[in-house]
This record gives C-alpha cells, sequence and structure tokens, in this order.
C-alpha cells in the first residue's frame, strides 16, 4: 500500500496558512485509502501466472547470469503415460533470459517461449552454450554475448543428444557432452514397447532385472563426445555406458569418470550395483587408469577444484592422492586426539578443498577441522555447541581465495532467523555478515570474481534474484518478476510451537487469512506431510487465505515402526493450541495432503473424527497393494516402507500386523469423516488405482465419499493435467471444503425454513 505523509499539518485545527493544504490531505487519505481497497484476491488464475526463474547459470566472471523464466503453465500437458519412454523428450518451456548482473538489464535470444536447458558459460564468459529441444531432439546452441547471435553446431554424424551437462575444455574451442550409440532408440524402444504393447509381456523372476530397471538400465547409457566448436567435428571420448559423473581436469591432460554397473533388481540397499571410479589421459585416449576397481561399495570422491587432487573417506579417516600417482596419505588416523579412546571415536567427512588444494577442511561429530594436503597440522578449528539439535545450521558456501575466511550460510532450528556469517580461521571467531528473517536460497558464486547472485524472498511473496559480493552489505535487485502481486491480498506466514502427545516440541508454519480480524474465528485446513519449518511462498497456503481461512503446515515426530501414529499425536495438538488462542473454529477443521501427505490424510481419519472435511490428493491408501504398484520405479515401494519413508522397518512377512495397522483402507469402517480423493489417471508414482480402493471400501460402508480421477493427469491430480483441469481441481477443493465447513449452519437454516 503507498502512504501518503505530511509532516507540520494538525488536521483536527489547521493553522489558516495551511488551509488550502486542507483538501489536498483528504485527497491524499482518499487514495490511500482507494489503493487499499483495490487490492483483490489472490485467484487460481493467479496462481498458475506467478513467475519464477530457474535452470540459472552465472559466468565465471560473474558478469551474466542465464536462466529460463516460466509460470504455471510450463509444467501442464506433460504426457505423464511415456514417463521412462525412450523417445519422448519433455524440457519444460519458457522465457530464455540472460541478466546482466551489473546493470539489471534482461536480454531475450529468443522472442518466443523455447525449451532450452543445460546452460554453460565458456572459460572467457563469452560464450553460453546449451541444448534446445525441436521437435523429439537435443540440439547443440551456442551464444555469442558480443554478437547477441545464436548459432547451432552442427554435430558431424547427427548423434542423438542426451539431457546431461555440458563442460568446456580450457580453451574454449570443444565442449563434452553425452549422446547415444547410433543403434540405442532401436534397442530401448524394442524393451519399452514389449513392456507395454505386448500383445503379450512376460515378467519372469529368474531373470536379474525386473522388466522396468531393464528399461531404465537402457535409457540410461551414453557415450561422451567431444565436439569442435568451430566445424562440429565429433570425437568418442568415452564408448556407451552407464557414467555417473565425467569431469576434466583444467589442464585439459585427464578425463575422469566414474561408472554404474547394475548386476541384479534388489530389495536391499547398497546392493546389486557396482561401482568403478577411472581417468585416461587425453594425449593417449586408448589409455584407462582404474582408481577405484569395480566394487559394491560406492566410494565418492571429493576433488579439488582443478581436478589435479581427490581426497574420500574410508572407515571415518581422510586420504588425499594427486591424479597420475599411486601413492594415497591418511590425513587424520591417529592425529586428532593424543588419547588413545578419542582417535577411535572421532570420524571425519569432507566438507571442502581450499582454493590453492594445499588444505582441507573436514568436520566430525565435534567440529570443523582443518588439516593440510601432506597430513600435518590437524586441529579443530570450530568446535560445535553440544546440544546440536538446537545449533544453528551452518553450510559451507565460499572459502575466501586469501584462505582466512569461511562463509557459511546460517539458519536457525527454533525460529526464522537466517542468513549468512563469516569464519576467521585466524583468530577462529564467527562473525555475523546479515541475518534476519528473510528466507536466502539458491546462491551461486562466480568462479573468478567476488559476485554471489541467489534467490531473496521476505518469506510470504515471491523470490526475486539479487546480486551481491561476499560481505553482503548490499544487495542490488535483479529481477522483479511478480509486481503484479502487490495489488493482491497475500498471507502472512507465522512460526508457531506446539508440544505432541509425547511433549515433544514441534513447530508449524501457520498462515493467516487475507483479511484476518483478531478475536474472529476461521476455518482451518491443515496440510501434511512430514517437518516444516522455513516458509517462502507456498500456492496452496495463499489460496486457502484467500477463502477466508487459516492454512497450518504442522510438523510430526515419525518413528521408525510406528509412522501410523506421529499425525494423530501432532496434527491434533497444534489444532488444539489454535483453538485454545481463539483463532480457529473447532467445528470448521480440515486436513488434506500429497503424495505421502495424502497417505497420512486418509490414514488420520481412520484414527481421530476430529475434521469436518478431509482430502487426499495422490496419496495411497493400501500401503501393502502398494508394495507391487508403481512398477516404472522399480522396487521404490519396498524399500520406502522397509527403510524408508513409510518407516515400517520391516518386511511384510517379519511384520505383517503394521502393515495391516498402516493400511486406511483395512480401518474404512472407523472413518466419519467426509472424505474426497483425487487421482491422475497418468500417475506412474502413486496409481489411481490404490487409492480408488478406499473410494469403493468407503462407498460399500455407507460413507460420504467422492473420488474425483483426472484422466490428463499425473501425480498431483488436477493440478498436475492441463489448465482447465487445474482450474476444475482447486474448484473441487474449495467447494468440498465450503460444504462441510458450513453443514451445521445448512441444516440448522434448513430446519428453521421447513
Amino acid at each position: 500500500m503507498e502512504m501518503l505523509f505530511f509532516v507540520g499539518v494538525n488536521i483536527n485545527n489547521p493553522p489558516m496558512k495551511n488551509l488550502s493544504a486542507f483538501p489536498l490531505i483528504l485527497l491524499g487519505l482518499l487514495l490511500s485509502s482507494l489503493a487499499f481497497a483495490q487490492k483483490t484476491n489472490f485467484t487460481v488464475s493467479d496462481a498458475i501466472n506467478v513467475k519464477s526463474i530457474g535452470n540459472t547459470a552465472l559466468s565465471d566472471d560473474g558478469k551474466l547470469l542465464a536462466g529460463v523464466i516460466s509460470d504455471g503453465r510450463a509444467r501442464f500437458d506433460v504426457d505423464h503415460f511415456r514417463f521412462q519412454d525412450p523417445s519422448y523428450l519433455n524440457v519444460l518451456p519458457g522465457e530464455f533470459v540472460i541478466l546482466d548482473t551489473q546493470n539489471g538489464e534482461m536480454l531475450y535470444p529468443y522472442k518466443e517461449q523455447s525449451r532450452v536447458t543445460s546452460f554453460s558459460w565458456s572459460p572467457n564468459s563469452k560464450e553460453l552454450a546449451f541444448l534446445e529441444q525441436k521437435g523429439d531432439k537435443l540440439h547443440l546452441m551456442l551464444y555469442d554475448t558480443n554478437r547477441k547471435r545464436i548459432k547451432e553446431i552442427k554435430i558431424s554424424g547427427n548423434p542423438l543428444l542426451a539431457n546431461s551437462d555440458l563442460t568446456w575444455t580450457s580453451d574454449g574451442k570443444s565442449i563434452l557432452l553425452h549422446a547415444r550409440n547410433h543403434d540405442w532408440l532401436d534397442r530401448a524402444m524394442a524393451i519399452y514397447n514389449e513392456a507395454t504393447k505386448g500383445p503379450v509381456v512376460v515378467y519372469d523372476g529368474n531373470k536379474p532385472f525386473l522388466k522396468w530397471d531393464e528399461i531404465r538400465n537402457t535409457n540410461a547409457l551414453t557415450k561422451v563426445l567431444k565436439v569442435n566448436l568451430t566445424n562440429g567435428q565429433s570425437q568418442e571420448m568415452l564408448p556407451e555406458a552407464n557414467y555417473g559423473g565425467v569431469y576434466l581436469s583444467d589442464d585439459n591432460q585427464f578425463l575422469i569418470f566414474n561408472e554404474t554397473f547394475p548386476l541384479k533388481t534388489s530389495y536391499v540397499r547398497n546392493e546389486g550395483t557396482e561401482y568403478q571410479v577411472s581417468y585416461k589421459e587425453l594425449s593417449n585416449p586408448d589409455s584407462t587408469h582404474i582408481l577405484y576397481k569395480r566394487n559394491k561399495q560406492r566410494r565418492n570422491y571429493n576433488w579439488s577444484d582443478s581436478k589435479a587432487k581427490f581426497a574420500w573417506v574410508d572407515s571415518g579417516y581422510v586420504y588425499v592422492q594427486a591424479l597420475g600417482q599411486l601413492d594415497s596419505l591418511n590425513l587424520t588416523k591417529g592425529k586428532a586426539f593424543t588419547d588413545e579412546k578419542k582417535k577411535k571415536e572421532v570420524k571425519f567427512s569432507i566438507t571442502s578443498w581450499s582454493p590453492s588444494e594445499n588444505k582441507l577442511l573436514l568436520s566430525s561429530d565435534k567440529g570443523y577441522w582443518l588439516v593440510n594436503a601432506q597430513g600435518d597440522q590437524l586441529e579443530m578449528v570450530y568446535e560445535f555447541p553440544e546440544d546440536k539439535e538446537k545449533a544453528p545450521s551452518l553450510n559451507l558456501e565460499h572459502w575466501s581465495k586469501d584462505e582466512n575466511y569461511l562463509y557459511f550460510s546460517y539458519s536457525e532450528k527454533d525460529r526464522w532467523r537466517r542468513g549468512f556469517v563469516r569464519f576467521d580461521l585466524t583468530d577462529r571467531t564467527m562473525e555475523d555478515l546479515i541475518i534476519d528473517d528473510r528466507l536466502y536460497t539458491g546462491l551461486q558464486k562466480a568462479k573468478h570474481e567476488d559476485v554471489v547472485v541467489l534467490n531473496l524472498s521476505d518469506g510470504d511473496m515471491p523470490a526475486d534474484l539479487v546480486v551481491s559480493d561476499w560481505s553482503f552489505a548490499e544487495m542490488k535487485p535483479l529481477t522483479h518478476l511478480n509486481p503484479w502481486l502487490a495489488d493482491k491480498k497475500m498471507t502472512k506466514s507465522e512460526l508457531i510451537t506446539y508440544r505432541n502427545v509425547d511433549g515433544k516440541e514441534l513447530k508449524g508454519i501457520l498462515y493467516y487469512p487475507v483479511d484476518y480480524e483478531e478475536g474472529k474465528k476461521y476455518p482451518l485446513v491443515c496440510e501434511v506431510y512430514e517437518t516444516f519449518l522455513a516458509n517462502g511462498y507456498n500456492r496452496n497456503m495463499n489460496l486457502f487465505a484467500n477463502q477466508g481461512y487459516f492454512a497450518l503446515r504442522p510438523s510430526v515426530d515419525l518413528e521408525m515402526g510406528y509412522p501410523g501414529e506421529a499425525w494423530v499425536k501432532g496434527i491434533t495438538a497444534a489444532i488444539n493450541k489454535l483453538v485454545d488462542e481463539g483463532k480457529v473454529d473447532n467445528d470448521k477443521v480440515g486436513v488434506q495432503g500429497g503424495s505421502y501427505g495424502g497417505y497420512a490424510t486418509s490414514l488420520l481419519i481412520t484414527q481421530t473424527d476430529r475434521f469436518a472435511a478431509a482430502i487426499n490428493i495422490s496419496g495411497k491408501v493400501n500401503i501393502i497393494s502398494f508394495l507391487g504398484d508403481s512398477p516404472k520405479i522399480g522396487t521404490r515401494n519396498y524399500t520406502a516402507a522397509e527403510y524408508g519413508q513409510d518407516r515400517i522397518g520391516s518386511t511384510l512377512w517379519d511384520a505383517p500386523l503394521k502393515y495391516l495397522a498402516t493400511t486406511a483402507v483395512l480401518h474404512a469402517d472407523r472413518i466419519k469423516t467426509p472424505h474426497m480423493i483425487m487421482t491422475g489417471e497418468g500417475d506412474w508414482n502413486v496409481p489411481g488405482t490404490n487409492s480408488r480402493e478406499l473410494y469403493y471400501a468407503m462407498r460399500r460402508l455407507g460413507k460420504d465419499v467422492v473420488w474425483v480421477n483426472y484422466l490428463n493427469g499425473g501425480h498431483g491430480a488436477g493440478v498436475a493435467s492441463n489448465e482447465r483441469d487445474f482450474h476444475d481441481h482447486w474448484m473441487r477443493v474449495f467447494e468440498f471444503y465450503e460444504k462441510h465447513f458450513n453443514k451445521k449452519e445448512k441444516e440448522e437454516k434448513d430446519g428453521e425454513s421447513s
């Protein structure tokens, strides 16, 4: 709202000389009131129109940033039925933009929306390479910043490119990229068509892979080409394989590559696959040196920036080695403490190489440690607080070129205090650079200059890009993507604290109705999942706030082996707090969730009749039959139940009662809450057939239930479909809550009229 301020004027008894200003004062106040009154509700159409910038890449000199600006329409009309189809390509559309970080100018290389991805700046920051989808193929494109022109690099042999990172050679003359063998598509489609078209599909348990694992393994196969950007000539650097990462050393001497070798479909974590790390000398492409021989145990190497050195952790010890040398050095064994017991207790992980590549920053459960690459002078430089659960989270973002300072992003765990801090390695002190209640995300730093670009939000509005240096003394805006939201009614968020039934303190994010009046009770919709702390712009919460509802994202304390109890213990406690404070009408409380949150919603209403209405969006309702659902993603459903997100902690055959207890459809007879189930026919993650089971069960039992299935939808039902279904989805959600929130009043009114 724009405010007009007048100094030195008493409106009630103005001096004679100011009488002429009095009408202006009234006009100003009137205009101010009108400006406030002109704010309109945030609608479903508005939710689609909110823009964001993604897929960003900052040039090494920090002067230019490439990205794609898109709104909600970018994710419409995805063909969910073709998930895992080798021939299906879907780079999301948007406005390709290049921002000048010095003056904020925005250049649009294309006049219309395009499908571009995999941005990569040349070493001199003068050219931008990227992949563009044209039809059903990817093309290598090059943007010249001086000429402001785009050209396609016509690659010899016209290879089928894969969506992957682009790596420049240090001289800026060539690019490494992933492509397919000439017969790959035919091989991949033959396997895919067998599974989808038949006419007979055979699933043989004696074969090493599930059929869809075989499809996924084939889809992952690529070869690595080196493409000359002048003439398009390509050279095969690596043959067809499953590569987990390909790196080029700064001196262009070595090509490093990780290979994955699937052996069989496994239901146990870290089994069924072997891993290998190798490198080859570019001067002798036929020579391959194995750094880590094929092994079922994955080894994660932490490479220095130049790729000349690498470090890894084995049994809690840190080892370092130079590329091209055979000997490694243990940097930490027996050096952390003099006490023998403490020596055995400390286990290290690697945080970062220093810019000079002569030091490493390590971490343990005790704190941060500094060690040089020769294994001397291992010492703790920063000790973590004893109470780690309450200590702020620190994440290393930057190591100064002079190696005197470490820059961390900072976030407290019990309130919205976020920002950046700097640690002085000389005097061992931590300094606040900028800490407030705003939200800082997506930080990118220039390789050669003191330039930082990040997303900044007040915590409620959509984020915009800002540019700064590492002092964060001044953050200059780069984008203003949604100025029209200033005329919309937007929610305000608040972090609340409550205790669950077990007495454990939990957090939740409360979103206020847009026209909130203190002392008035409002309906409430809870959106459930797992744990919530950080706020930020939220489409769903704004739509509910504009319906005149409170909205709440409550956290729960999920425990391995007993997941079904957490939601009823935590969510009801959060609601009680808001009801006791006089904010929420106890008879008008709804609950919903998507995916895992949808599963939680259906399970929750089998345990309590606290809610006036409940909506499950793309969430399973039968965890037993779900084990065999979602074939396109392999064994995920088994692993999720046994040791993953579902947290049952055992197999179906070891603990059948736990599976029964967490299957909502088996307890449908207990449900008293009106329930809407929303699914997408093309959902390859949680097939609608699973959610449908609860609809049939509740209908058989005479319960209040409705099932809405979007035939063009995916995971997310109508919001993961097309624009028409997006509107339909939200219309049904609003109508469902309004119907059941106002059911008592309607019955009383109908009774009076009769």
